[in-house]
């Protein structure tokens, strides 16, 4: 990477603490509606989106942990995922343009299923400890633009009130943690703070200088 991103990522691991320590605090006072358990991945086929500061952590991790054929074979998990992904956003795009609402597009989206490149084959994360907030929140209420989200599985019932995670917040906090770190680095693309890409392409994705906006001395001689 072309800076140092340790401060940034400490923030960022800091944040993934604070999701841990609420998801537990939810599935201690609902034990009986929060159904997750090992091997059940039905969260690893979700679809969201990470910012910057997420796609650059995640890409770091993936990058320290898998080498040579087995990252390749990962690569090509995430490039199947990504052209999925791209083809049913473009795919939703164009139902808005054409007038479709929103919501309704959304909750559509919500429903879709495709398989994180992260899953092995026992459908185990591959970088459990380093997943997205995202997936660390999955199977307890959420709140996304205001409208109230849970896991399809789960214990939870509509029209009852339950503690709830609001995404929004938790999304403003990362992009935060992006502007800080694109202002450090002076980078040139200070729109990258409103960067969002799904897992598989951050981890195809190369995070040099030219992508960050840093500036590239030229040689004098």
């Amino acid at each position: 990477m072309a800076f140092d991103p340790t401060p940034y990522f400490r923030q960022y691991e800091a944040l993934s603490r604070t999701a841990d320590q609420v998801f537990e605090k939810v599935k201690a006072e609902f034990p009986q509606c929060v159904k997750c358990e090992r091997e059940c991945a039905d969260c690893c086929h979700a679809l969201f989106d990470l910012t910057l500061i997420e796609a650059l952590y995640i890409n770091e991790r993936f990058n320290a942990r898998f080498k040579d054929e087995e990252r390749e074979a990962a690569l090509e998990k995430a490039n199947r995922a990504d052209r999925q992904i791209h083809k049913l956003k473009r795919d939703a795009y164009r139902e808005l343009q054409a007038g479709k609402d929103e919501n309704e597009i959304l909750n559509e989206l919500a429903a879709v299923k495709v398989r994180c490149p992260l899953l092995n084959d026992r459908d185990l994360c591959e970088l459990y400890d380093h997943r997205p907030i995202t997936c660390r929140l999955y199977g307890i209420p959420t709140s996304i633009g205001g409208l109230g989200r849970t896991c399809a599985l789960s214990g939870f019932e509509g029209g009852k009130s339950y503690p709830t995670v609001d995404i929004d917040k938790i999304h403003g906090r990362l992009q935060e943690i992006s502007g800080e770190l694109l202002r450090d680095i002076k980078s040139q693309n200070i729109k990258l703070v409103d960067l969002l890409m799904p897992l598989s392409m951050a981890l195809m994705t190369d995070f040099d200088a030219e992508f960050l906006g840093l500036q590239i001395e030229e040689d004098a001689s």
